[in-house]
């Protein structure tokens, strides 16, 4: 079987791949979800759902770093990684090793095509139809919820020191859209940083969001801005929810429900 991934390259498989390695934590889960866990011989130290992996599986690294050596003495028959998360060179790297898909995701279409892949490359077709009809269907009921609600101005922030939000060409800005949130970052690209200063110059900001990861944000941080947003909503945000793609997308629509209703 021939199969192009989603930086389009070009991937040959003559059987299904029975030992894999993830470097990206929300395909991890997703892998297991799609009954594959007995497959997985190696994952990151940021792969923690679900948390029994972490104890019985090898780790060949973080999403940033990866022991190369340890990786080849695993003898995978294939490595996943993310277009966003894993560098090029360790792209490069792994592909010296064997087989290596790339996924890259920037809305919910693209996490339905990667797992529709990844049904043809792991012999799981049943298993990956029903994760993206569900997918769907929750998507469907919350476009319902939503079709009522006044678009509100969002900065969704992910760093400080420098202080860095999610901007257009992410998961993060595709998901802000799902929920009818505008992005008021949406004409730059990617994460960039930004001055505070700026940002309060910006008319009727309705809320502020800070992200429990990568940055973990605490109540500490929304005392510090309320200071500068008098007029804002400031609210910490599961992170989780809005940037990992695959099955975790089955809780993150319950989970938006209960965000609009609290702000």
């Amino acid at each position: 079987m021939k199969l192009k991934d989603q930086i389009h390259t070009t991937l040959e498989f003559k059987n299904t791949p029975k030992r894999i390695i993830c470097l990206v934590p929300s395909i991890t889960e997703l892998l297991v979800d799609l009954g594959l866990e007995d497959s997985i011989v190696g994952i990151t130290k940021f792969c923690v759902h679900p948390d029994t992996l972490i104890k019985n599986k090898t780790i060949v690294g973080g999403t940033k770093n990866i022991k190369t050596d340890v990786i080849r003495n695993l003898q995978p028959d294939i490595i996943l990684c993310n277009k966003e998360e894993n560098t090029e060179e360790i792209v490069e790297n792994c592909r010296q090793i064997t087989t290596t898909h790339v996924a890259d995701i920037y809305t919910i279409a693209d996490t339905l095509e990667l797992i529709h892949q990844y049904g043809q490359i792991f012999s799981c077709q049943e298993k990956a139809k029903k994760i993206t009809k569900a997918i769907l269907k929750e998507k469907n009921n919350f476009s319902e919820f939503t079709k009522a609600k006044k678009e509100k101005k969002v900065a969704y922030f992910i760093w400080k020191k420098p202080w860095m939000v999610a901007a257009n060409n992410t998961f993060i800005n595709h998901l802000l859209g799902v929920n009818n949130f505008e992005n008021v970052f949406k004409n730059k690209e990617r994460y960039p940083e930004i001055s505070l200063e700026k940002l309060n110059e910006v008319d009727d900001l309705d809320f502020i969001f800070l992200s429990s990861e990568p940055y973990p944000f605490k109540e500490k941080h929304i005392l510090e801005l309320k200071n500068k947003f008098k007029k804002t909503t400031i609210t910490l945000v599961d992170g989780e929810l809005f940037s990992w793609y695959g099955t975790r997308l089955l809780f993150a629509f319950d989970y938006f429900k209960k965000l609009h209703n609290s702000l």
